[in-house]
């Protein structure tokens, strides 16, 4: 039975929306290590369709050697969560309409990890539904006071269980957790 982890980058206010503002901080290369930890253990790709449609073009045609990651995002199945077929193609894919028990199929269909980066909205409802097995926050030393928050502000509590953490040298925190 597959997991599900999700990486985030992310500000102190919340704000997870278009991580360009990260690049100010630079990468760690620790915090590489720590993505090709994930990254390396998923066998599955798991994103909303916005995000999908966002990251086609952006790693469609990097190479590994443009960065190592590439063909991880390329050659990986990904699923994609939608309720209308999504305007671009990229490797293989499959596009589901959400629900609890279609990502309970998934998952129970899945050996290894199933990775999900940004799609927020898809985050926010795994949470809810208590679908997410890692949540890996990658905390900025930055609040960036607007941009769309990964956790709703007028939603439910959502409890999380601290299981590790790291810091690296470029004041981003690395935290990961688990249901509460």
């Amino acid at each position: 039975m597959g997991t599900i982890a999700i990486h985030e980058f992310i500000a102190l206010d919340g704000v997870y929306e278009d991580p360009r503002w990260t690049s100010e901080y630079g990468f760690d290369p620790k915090m590489g290590e720590t993505l090709g930890a994930i990254t390396g253990a998923s066998t599955a790709i798991l994103l909303g369709r916005t995000t999908y449609e966002m990251f086609a073009p952006a790693w469609s045609t990097r190479t590994v050697e443009d960065d190592p990651g590439a063909p991880f995002f390329n050659d990986t199945h990904k699923y994609v969560v939608a309720s209308r077929e999504p305007s671009v193609e990229w490797g293989p894919s499959t596009r589901l309409p959400y629900s609890a028990d279609a990502i309970r199929d998934l998952k129970e269909s899945t050996d290894g990890i199933i990775y999900v980066s940004g799609s927020g909205t898809l985050v926010r409802a795994l949470l809810r539904d208590g679908l997410v097995d890692d949540l890996h926050l990658f905390v900025y030393p930055v609040a960036r006071g607007t941009g769309a928050h990964l956790f709703e502000a007028d939603g439910a509590p959502t409890r999380l269980a601290l299981k590790e953490h790291d810091v690296y040298d470029n004041g981003v925190v690395h935290l990961t957790y688990g249901q509460g």
